[in-house]
C-alpha cells in the first residue's frame, strides 16, 4: 500500500500522462505529502441517483431497463442532500481520476461519517486503468437524518501496487469515463445460464448415477 508521500510524488510525474496517476482537481499537493497516512481523501460531487420507492416488484438487471425507475439530483455546491435513515442513494465523487496500469485502490469511507451511520462504499475495488468519477454507494444506517454538501470530504482512496506482468490490459467495464452515478448490469454468464437451464431428462438420469 501506498503511503500519502509516495502519491504525492506520483501525482507530480507527469512524464507519461497515459501512464501516471492523476487526479483532478488535483489535491494539495504540500498537504498531502506531510499528513502521514496512507490513503487520499476524495470529495462529494454533485450528481445522486436514486431509485423510485415501491415503483416495481423487483429491481431489473439490465440498466437500460432500470434507469426509468432512477431519479436523478444535481445539488450544487452550498446546497445539501439529506439522507434519512435506511435511505440508499447513488453519489459520485467530485475528482476525476485516472489509475494506471501499475496501480490498483479501494475506496473507503472516513471513520468520522462512519461513526455517524454512514456507509460510504459497498464496491470498492477501482482496477487498474480506471478513468472517471468514482461511483459512491451511500447507506445511512444510523437513527437520524443526515446532511451531505458536494465538496466535502467524504471519502478516502487507498492505492497499491500492481505490477504489470504479461499483456498490458486496462479495466474495460462500463464505469469507465463516467461523470455521473451509475447503476450497470447484472449480468448472468454462461456457467449461470448453464445452470438456469431447464433440467432435461437425460440430464436428470445422468445426475441420478
Amino acid at each position: 500500500m501506498l503511503r500519502a508521500e509516495e502519491i504525492a510524488n506520483l501525482l507530480q510525474n507527469i512524464e507519461n500522462l497515459d501512464d501516471t496517476l492523476t487526479i483532478t482537481p488535483e489535491p494539495d499537493i504540500k498537504q498531502l505529502s506531510q499528513n502521514g497516512s496512507a490513503s487520499i481523501d476524495l470529495r462529494l460531487g454533485c450528481w445522486f441517483t436514486s431509485l423510485h420507492k415501491s415503483s416495481v416488484a423487483s429491481l431489473p438487471a439490465d440498466s437500460r431497463n432500470a434507469i426509468n425507475i432512477c431519479d436523478d439530483a444535481y445539488i450544487p455546491f452550498g446546497s445539501s442532500y439529506v439522507l434519512h435513515p435506511r435511505d440508499f442513494v447513488l453519489a459520485v465523487t467530485l475528482e476525476w481520476v485516472s489509475i494506471p496500469l501499475f496501480l490498483a485502490g479501494y475506496i473507503h469511507g472516513k471513520s468520522s461519517w462512519g461513526r455517524r451511520g454512514l456507509i460510504i462504499a459497498t464496491a470498492s475495488v477501482i482496477h487498474p486503468g480506471f478513468k472517471g468519477c468514482i461511483t459512491l454507494e451511500l447507506t445511512n444506517l444510523g437513527e437520524v437524518p443526515i446532511s451531505i454538501k458536494p465538496g466535502m470530504r467524504i471519502s478516502q482512496l487507498c492505492l497499491h501496487e500492481a505490477p504489470v506482468k504479461g499483456t498490458n490490459c486496462a479495466d474495460q467495464s462500463s464505469y469507465i469515463g463516467k461523470r455521473k452515478p451509475t447503476i450497470g448490469n447484472v449480468k448472468y454468464d454462461t456457467v449461470a445460464e448453464c445452470l438456469m437451464r431447464p433440467i432435461r431428462i437425460e440430464d436428470e438420469k445422468y445426475t441420478q448415477h
